[in-house]
This record gives C-alpha cells, structure tokens and sequence, in this order.
C-alpha cells in the first residue's frame, strides 16, 4: 500500500503498471473514477432502515403499504376491505354477502311487488305488464295464457299478488283463485275482469280473492289495490259493489251448504244439460263445471247425477 499525493491510500489493484508515473492530473482522474464507482454502488444498493417520515416525504411507492391516514385520504382502493358504513352506503355489490330475508314487507317502503298477470287475451296480458311495468316498486314475474298456467307458474315464482281474469279457458279464474287460496295462502289474488254482474263477484269472492276491478280501471287505481291488499285490506271497485249488494239481499239461501253457483250448477243438471252446455252457459270452463259437480253431489249425499236431479226437485232446484 502507498499513500497518494492527497494523503489518502492506493491499493495495490489501483496503483499504475510499472515504469508509469502518476501526474497531477492522472492522480485527479483516478479520484474522480472512484468518486464515481462509489456512486454507482450506492445506487444499486437500497437505502435500509428509511423511517416512516421519508417514506410519507416521497410518497407511498407501489410495493409501500400505506399508512391508515393515507388511507383515509385517497379513499380505499380495489384491494381494500371496505367498512361496513361503507358497504350500507354504496349498496350491497355482487361478492357481498346477501341480507338474507327481505326485511321490508311486501309493498312496504323500499320493496317491490311482484305481480303475475293471468288473462286469455294476449293483447290484454302484454299491455297489463307494460301499465305494471311503469309503476315504481311493481316487478312483473311472469304471465299465463289460463288458470292452469296461472297455478302452476305461482308455485314457480311465488309472486305476492296475481292479476287474474275470470274467462279463461281450461281453468278459469275462479277455480284458479280457489286452488291458489288452497296451495299458497300467502299469495293473493286480485281479479281483474270485464264482468261486473253479481255472480261473478260473489264467486270471486267465495273463491277467496281479495279484490275485483273491472278491466276499465286506472293505472292509479290498480297500483292503488295493490298496495291495500298486501295491507290485507279488500277491494271492490265502486262500479260492482251495488252488484255485491243486490246480490246478497236477493239470493236466496241454498239448503246444505251449497253455493249459488252449485246450486246453479245442479239446476242446469236437473234440466238435462251436459257439462260442456253448462260451461257454454255459465261462460266458464268444463273444468270448472266438473269441480262444482264434484264438490256438490257429497253436500247432498248424491252419488250420480240421477241422484243429483232427483235431490234438485225435492228442494226446489229444478226450473220449471
């Protein structure tokens, strides 16, 4: 080892071949070379042990965790775990946890009604969902073409009210509310018809429906009924309810419990119709006439329709 001009020492890597001298201006380039290898180094070799403050002086780089007042500030990013506030105020998003059961009761403030509309008439269905459709808080679920289609697409979607028609082939209307009312209680059944005559009401009603609208209403009126259903409140539109009236002061009580429509039902069977004729004349489904067959003849204890006839002209049934 050897001491150079300026005090400090050379290794012996550094020092010149043989037979060379170092000038002044030599010795003053080689300081500057090592000056600047140090540099170099330096720089290849991070910083260790920097404190927190520097880090906060130039800025979180992409590897730095940031601080909780970073945090606070830039707001969280996609790989921060967002607080519960945070989630009640942005919405539950699709990875969040459900809420589980709907806290707000059907038509309650900040739930929907979900409405399955039941009607032969295409057109009539389509233009329903579409009045439905711009209602706020009304989810149309699903439509059918009868009162078969009607039972069966509610025990699929299981929708709070179901708009239904009294015409409808197959099964109609009243037969449909009957089963539903059997099945699913909770489901209820708004008939939303053309009829306004007394005995369409009063069977409706018997079926267990909790409203009845003529097919002339309002938008307003519908979403009206709706909601005072759901609140278990019943409705009849005002233009049918001196039907209801009339109807229960003038009819007359059937003996053993038949209804006004069995009791129908078994006058027409005693004046010999068959049950295709009886539908055509009480503008209702063969089906429907088969279900009132059956429910009546065990209320008179008949067990064929000759019994049935021969029971009718013993009370008064049978026409003239």
């Amino acid at each position: 080892m050897s001491a150079d001009d300026g005090g400090r020492w050379v290794g012996a890597a550094h020092r010149e071949p043989a037979g060379r001298s170092l000038s002044a201006d030599g010795v003053h380039e080689r300081r500057l070379e090592q000056a600047l290898e140090r540099d170099l180094r330096g720089a290849e070799t991070p910083r260790q042990g920097q404190s927190g403050k520097d880090t906060e002086r130039r800025g979180a780089g992409p590897g730095d965790a940031p601080s909780g007042k970073d945090a606070e500030r830039r707001g969280a990013g996609p790989a921060d775990a967002p607080s519960g506030k945070d989630t009640e105020r942005r919405g539950a998003g699709p990875g969040d946890a459900p809420r589980g059961e709907r806290e707000d009761r059907p038509g309650g403030e900040g739930s929907v009604i979900r409405v399955l509309v039941a009607d032969d008439q295409r057109v009539v269905r389509e233009g329903l969902e579409l009045v439905l459709g711009l209602m706020p808080g009304v989810e149309v679920v699903a439509s059918a073409g009868d009162g078969a289609e009607a039972v069966a697409l509610a025990g699929e979607r299981q929708p709070d009210i179901v708009l239904m028609d009294l015409r409808m082939p197959r099964v109609d209307g009243v037969e449909a509310t009957r089963l539903l009312r059997a099945r699913w209680p909770a489901i209820r059944v708004i008939v939303l018809t053309t009829y306004s005559d007394d005995r369409s009401v009063l069977d409706a009603l018997r079926a267990g429906a909790r409203g009845y609208l003529t097919k002339d209403a309002g938008s307003a009126e519908i979403r009206q009924a709706l909601h005072q259903v759901l609140n278990d409140q019943a409705v009849v539109d005002p233009a049918v309810q001196h039907h209801l009236v009339d109807a229960l002061v003038t009819a007359p009580a059937a003996p053993d419990g038949l209804t006004p429509r069995e009791a129908e039902v078994l006058t027409l069977i005693a004046a010999g119709l068959t049950n295709p004729e009886i539908a055509v004349r009480l503008v209702i489904s063969e089906g429907t006439v088969k279900s009132h067959i059956n429910h009546l003849l065990p209320k008179i204890d008949a067990r064929d329709r000759a019994q049935a006839v021969a029971y009718a002209y013993r009370n008064g049934l049978a026409g003239p």
